[in-house]
């Protein structure tokens, strides 16, 4: 089913992430022909930890990453840093759902931060780039307040620890009176997601791998029972190959109608003054997801680039997997209103970077994890949480490609398809009336 590549990567507005940090080496992008044992193609969460395991699985080995941008420009640096080891779907009321299926898939997020944690300790990342310090649900109004209790009865059944905190400590945490209560979980990681990948890249191109930046795929097809990617300026030539694209699966012509794809959005401020710091108080570190899945999540980051706060919110469905510049703008906004609510204190601060990441979800929330075609391996659909699905995904398909066997890879395995979408009308219809539903009901909490 190989064959051209219909759809390449567009992402609005620049990656704040990646802005902080010093400018980058300059890429090397593939030039002539090569020949691989191993390519895959993809530099996010998902194909750097397929790159990684597939190293530490075969160390004789040729292994070839193909990224169509710079790493840390796409969308593994444009998500908000959360990895998030408990149940967090977006399309539930309170991020919980099924028992036995949350507590599966609790050990399975552990399972790929645990191989984040391995890779930020074998490449020497700082606390910046990577940290295991919990993170927050924050509510903001009763209802919030009421999808806390509710999430937290659900942790106590999966015998699950966790910290409530009441307004007084929510106000010390963050420097305003916005939060009316939190629950508090250990287990997350804190990333700076560009720093995070770009640091492991640099590592695993200190470590054999070969990486070549600004290389787009444009066809992908069998060649005398090789696979064969084209770029624009060469080819590789390997037996196996990682797709590790996540929502531009489908671009390569797999799980057509079967993905949604959805744009989140984000803006963080410039860096804020040690007055300014001052006025707000509280800790500079800290992470909050909301109460509701689809209200505002803040992050207050303080290190290369100083200190700042970054907001994201609003949801949309674009299934061509491209937005408007002006989407951007009407989004911003929210952010702006959403910003103002929570640090009434900080009126003269105005955000520097503003920007849109790509997600992918499936209707009955699985993953594509395993062999498309013979020497054709996925890892992708992170369902919204690329930075722990996505690094599980890309050790799943490595050790899969390998005849590693795991309970996390029986799951991916057995699990059924993603279920079909509605023709193309009626889906952005129902999405769209979805999103906006779900974000209207979320109220004080957006």
């Amino acid at each position: 089913m190989a064959g051209s590549v219909t759809r390449l990567p567009r992402d609005p507005g620049p990656a704040g992430w990646n802005a902080l940090l010093p400018e980058n080496v300059p890429p090397e992008q593939l030039n002539g022909d090569q020949r691989a044992d191993w390519l895959v193609i993809g530099a996010g969460f998902a194909g750097l930890a397929a790159a990684y395991r597939l190293a530490q699985l075969c160390p004789t080995d040729r292994i070839v990453v193909l990224e169509a941008s710079r790493v840390g420009e796409g969308p593994a640096g444009r998500n908000s840093g959360f990895m998030i080891d408990l149940p967090h779907d977006l399309a539930s009321d309170n991020y919980g759902g099924a028992l036995a299926a949350d507590l599966a898939q609790t050990a399975d997020n552990r399972r790929g931060i645990a191989l984040a944690a391995e890779m930020a300790q074998a490449f020497g990342l700082s606390e910046e780039a990577f940290a295991q310090c919990g993170k927050i649900n924050g509510a903001a109004s009763p209802r919030g307040d009421a999808h806390n209790t509710d999430f937290a009865k659900h942790l106590t059944a999966m015998g699950e620890p966790f910290e409530t905190l009441d307004a007084a400590a929510m106000q010390e945490l963050t420097g305003t009176d916005c939060y009316s209560s939190g629950l508090f979980t250990p287990g997350a990681a804190m990333i700076q997601p560009a720093l995070f990948v770009r640091s492991v890249a640099r590592g695993l191109v200190s470590n054999r791998v070969r990486l070549f930046e600004n290389s787009p795929v444009t066809d992908l097809s069998r060649a005398s029972g090789d696979w064969q990617a084209t770029t624009p300026g060469g080819k590789v030539t390997a037996p196996q190959v990682i797709l590790a694209v996540n929502g531009h699966l489908e671009s390569f012509g797999h799980m057509r109608g079967r993905l949604m794809h959805v744009f989140t959005y984000a803006s963080m401020t410039r860096a804020l003054t040690s007055d300014e710091c001052a006025r707000l108080g509280g800790s500079p570190v800290w992470g909050l997801t909301p109460a509701d899945p689809l209200g505002t999540t803040v992050r207050r980051i303080s290190g290369t680039g100083g200190d700042r706060i970054v907001v994201r919110n609003r949801f949309t469905f674009d299934p061509d997997m491209e937005v408007p510049d002006t989407r951007i703008a009407g989004v911003a906004r929210d952010h702006d209103r959403a910003f103002a609510t929570r640090f009434p204190m900080l009126g003269d601060v105005r955000m520097e970077y503003r920007w849109g990441g790509r997600l992918c979800l499936s209707r009955n929330g699985v993953q594509v994890v395993g062999e498309l075609e013979p020497g054709l391996w996925s890892a992708c659909c992170q369902n919204g949480l690329g930075t722990a699905k996505g690094t599980l995904a890309g050790m799943l398909a490595a050790e899969a490609a390998n005849g590693v066997g795991s309970d996390a890879l029986d799951r991916m395995q057995q699990a059924p398809v993603p279920k079909k979408l509605p023709p193309g009308l009626i889906a952005r219809a129902g999405a769209t009336a979805r999103l906006r539903w779900g974000e209207w009901r979320a109220g004080a909490e957006l």
